[in-house]
């Protein structure tokens, strides 16, 4: 269901400026700088929830919007773009035909909609039937949504036409289909886990034919989104999180599993995994509350096994992925708690309580973190060791989603509006 979550704590009046901006923040480790006018998938580049745009405001009105405009349908995906387009998807409550737009960034403009029929089916009245976020790449945009009969996977291009569709099987879960897609290389890389035949597989970008599927244990259904891992002097690696997985590191180019630990999430995965200090965390959780953060020190070396790094389970977060900035993690809880660790050792710098939930998960931008509430409420705070909460913006609607910077413009999913604030005027 890929989401977000905290609450409220005090305002400090004197940096509630109006326009205040801070520095970019620095590209994670071994990852090339991402182009700035791109945000390709669930959180960004990698997954990692952190932009090096400068120009994106602390504090607006609805008069500083470049536009806001009413989407086709309603729905918890998180915008994505390429150039000057953004694609966002929605879906029909009554029929659950699957929607997408394409909208122009420069004035929300709908360059194209295209609609898929689809049928309605049991999930969680928290869940929605456009809740994965698309993907995008330089040629295609790649879009997936599940029912028991059929998990679907589509492939446009930039003007709306059809490249290939493919139906990867029936998909069983009680709580309905939420997991995203992401691009790597020229594959559209998918995790479908389930209650039935789970399994990971890459798929060719501009065929939809199959690259590679590796099979996996099934349990309980996750939600997570896969990451990317990029030690020091090695190839890249895949990361997938699930509860009868636990952490999996997956050759991207093979499917081939070069090391798992597969009994570290006693709940249900929701959330995506998060590289920080050389370590990888994932939280799992039940209910209406995350119970474990775990972070997990890969393989050293040949012969190497992955361990425990260490464990969180106060105030963790269960759909709200964390954001990692610096040598800090931010835990931002489900009913309202953010917490700020240190990476590389868990201890906590700071804990504090906002007074509402979240679903969407924070992203970094500039040195400040920004998410949206259940209710609508943009709650900005400090990417630092002292905690500060500079502003909180209201969009006038409620929202699940994640928020999207490209080109100096942060893109804000209500329930059924997209909102584009920041950039040079």
């Amino acid at each position: 269901m890929n989401r977000h979550g905290t609450w409220r704590p005090i305002l400090l009046a004197a940096a509630a400026l109006a326009g205040m901006f801070i520095g970019p923040p620095r590209a994670a480790a071994g990852a090339p700088p991402p182009p700035d006018d791109q945000w390709p998938r669930f959180r960004g580049h990698d997954g990692t929830g952190v932009s090096r745009a400068e120009t994106v405001p602390v504090q607006w009105t609805e008069a500083d919007y470049n536009w806001k405009v009413e989407l086709a349908g309603t729905g918890h995906a998180s915008p994505v773009v390429w150039g000057n387009r953004v694609f966002v998807a929605s879906g029909l409550k009554d029929s659950a035909k699957r929607i997408v737009q394409c909208l122009k960034t420069e004035d929300g403009s709908t360059l194209w909609q295209r609609e898929f029929e689809s049928k309605p089916c049991a999930q969680h009245n928290l869940n929605s039937y456009a809740t994965p976020t698309p993907a995008v790449d330089a040629e295609r945009v790649y879009l997936c949504w599940a029912v028991p009969q059929q998990y679907a996977v589509v492939a446009l291009d930039h003007d709306g036409k059809d490249v290939w569709r493919r139906d990867l099987g029936p998909f069983a879960s009680q709580h309905g289909h939420g997991a995203s897609p992401m691009v790597f290389g020229d594959t559209v890389v998918l995790a479908n886990d389930q209650n039935g035949e789970s399994f990971l597989v890459a798929l060719d970008a501009a065929t939809g034919r199959t690259r590679w599927q590796t099979r996996r244990r099934s349990g309980k259904a996750a939600y997570s989104t896969p990451g990317v891992y990029r030690p020091d002097g090695e190839p890249p690696q895949l990361i997938f999180t699930s509860t009868a997985g636990g952490i999996t590191s997956v050759d991207p180019g093979t499917g081939k599993v070069n090391w798992e630990l597969d009994d570290v999430f006693p709940e249900r995965v929701v959330s995506s995994p998060v590289v920080a200090a050389g370590l990888i965390l994932g939280t799992c959780g039940t209910g209406s509350a995350g119970k474990h953060v775990v972070a997990v020190s890969p393989p050293k070396g040949p012969g190497g096994k992955p361990e425990v790094a260490y464990r969180v389970t106060r105030s963790a977060p269960y759909v709200p992925t964390p954001v990692a900035w610096a040598d800090l993690v931010f835990l931002w809880g489900d009913t309202g708690t953010v917490t700020c660790i240190r990476a590389a050792t868990g201890a906590e710098v700071w804990r504090e309580r906002l007074g509402t939930h979240f679903f969407g998960s924070p992203v970094c931008v500039g040195g400040r973190l920004y998410a949206i509430s259940t209710e609508g409420k943009v709650v900005v705070l400090a990417a630092a060791e002292t905690y500060e909460l500079p502003a909180e913006n209201r969009l006038g609607e409620g929202s699940h989603a994640t928020p999207a910077v490209a080109g100096g413009r942060m893109y804000l999913r209500t329930l059924s509006h997209l909102v584009s604030i920041g950039g040079k005027r």
